[in-house]
């Protein structure tokens, strides 16, 4: 009786499909992406815990012909315009005082009705 004894079959290289390339890809992209989700969210749950603004304010929509001067004196008649003016801009973020009718603007609560 005889042992046959197979050859030993030649490694052949590890061939990567398309799919298998992208599905690499995704696994390697993971942990960066998990990454930065994390330091994100950190930042902004920290910034707000640290001291983020408690600011309220009230609405005023925009009307036909109306400015933020005549905006400001119908708001606060007491207060000065430029003060007000300046304050509904810096919560607005408004990068210029052109407003459209039908603009609904934040009116620090201060100022407001």
């Amino acid at each position: 009786m005889s042992i046959v004894i197979p050859a030993r079959a030649e490694r052949t290289r590890l061939r990567l499909t398309r799919r298998g390339r992208i599905v690499l890809a995704a696994l390697a992209v993971m942990p960066l992406l998990v990454a930065v989700l994390v330091f994100a969210f950190s930042g902004a749950a920290a910034a707000a815990a640290a001291g983020g603004s408690t600011a309220s304010f009230s609405h005023v929509t925009v009307a036909t012909g109306e400015s933020l001067w005549k905006i400001a004196e119908a708001v606060a008649p007491s207060a000065d315009p430029r003060d007000v003016v300046a304050a509904i801009i810096d919560l607005n973020q408004l990068s210029s005082s052109v407003l459209v009718p039908g603009q609904s603007l934040a009116i620090p609560t201060q100022y407001g009705h």
